[in-house]
């Protein structure tokens, strides 16, 4: 077949293509030296904006799109709602995302499902806690019910299962410091995780020391790289964490926890002042929210591509005219 007549490819295989290229980006990241550093967002903008300062790949954080639409992270989203935002984001950034898919919405079968829509969106990894469904966030005191470590692995292996390349990134996530249980716990419930094929582990953790990770990594002997989130133990920079072992780290919340500081500051400045002079030198200009929207190149291939006809003017029918078509 000659070059001027090769097959186009059809939309099912365009996507194909895009989904094994930000999972295989994601896999190539994770295979440099150094720590892979992803940021937290719930929609394309915040998203772009993590991309442009320079992350390696963006969280498609639940505590983030539940908080973004005024509900708890508790399960209260339903799948489908969460994955419309992973979705667009990943559509609308060249790096890889990672979702947080909470406790994979159900039990094996659900998780299975999650896998198959998930990697057809383009994602680059999911991620699926071992606690009990519904979950409630972490860092949220009282219940943390974890499930039967036989039963998270038995997820983990169903998620595996399910995909339909090779490249899709599964990250099983390590609630036992959460829940009060001691390091033998997540080290036991992390091993097994490995062994039933999950591609990274994600130790969490709520204290205000990094110790309790940096506890685990120091043990860790599986092949699998670890994912860390220093919400709380804030102090520990990513180079640290990769020198004790920690290969992805995720800045999970803080673009989020930054929009709200900053819009309050300057929705009550305008109430306080009845006017937007005195943040205008601290806000973005509209210049600069045309180019995250991508309005250059919408006008690019409006001058290119928009064909609009002639202008055609009306006639306006005389007397006689009329009285012809009424006859």
């Amino acid at each position: 077949m000659s070059a001027d007549r090769l097959p186009v490819p059809t939309p099912v295989q365009r996507e194909s293509v895009l989904r094994s290229s930000a999972a295989a980006k994601l896999r190539e990241l994770l295979d440099r030296p150094g720590p892979v550093r992803a940021a937290g967002a719930h929609n394309p903008l915040g998203a772009r904006l993590a991309e442009r300062a320079g992350f390696d790949a963006v969280w498609s954080s639940g505590l983030e799109i539940s908080a973004s639409q005024g509900l708890p992270d508790a399960d209260i989203l339903t799948m489908s709602e969460l994955l419309s935002v992973a979705q667009a984001m990943a559509a609308g950034v060249g790096v890889p995302v990672i979702a947080d898919c909470d406790a994979g919405y159900g039990n094996a079968n659900n998780v299975m499902h999650m896998v198959r829509r998930y990697e057809a969106a383009g994602i680059a990894a999911v991620c699926i806690e071992d606690k009990c469904f519904p979950k409630v966030n972490s860092f949220i005191p009282g219940r943390q019910e974890l499930v039967p470590t036989e039963e998270f692995c038995g997820k983990i292996a169903a998620a595996k299962s399910a995909q339909s390349g090779s490249d899709l990134v599964v990250i099983a996530r390590l609630e036992a410091l959460v829940a009060g249980w001691d390091l033998d716990e997540a080290m036991s419930r992390g091993e097994a995780y490995a062994e039933a094929g999950a591609d990274m582990v994600l130790i969490h953790a709520k204290g205000s020391s990094p110790q309790p990770v940096l506890d685990f990594l120091k043990l860790w002997r599986m092949p699998q790289p670890v994912a860390v989130v220093p919400t709380t133990y804030h102090t520990v920079t990513a180079d640290e964490l990769s020198e004790a072992g920690a290969k992805l780290v995720i800045y999970a919340n803080h673009g989020l926890r930054a929009a709200i500081t900053a819009v309050s500051a300057a929705f009550d400045t305008i109430l306080r002042e009845g006017r937007t002079t005195g943040i205008e030198d601290r806000i973005t200009p509209l210049s600069t929210v045309f180019d995250l929207q991508g309005m250059g190149r919408f006008l690019e291939a409006e001058k290119r591509f928009v064909r609009r006809p002639a202008q055609v003017e009306g006639v306006v029918p005389g007397p006689a005219q009329v009285e012809g078509a009424v006859r």
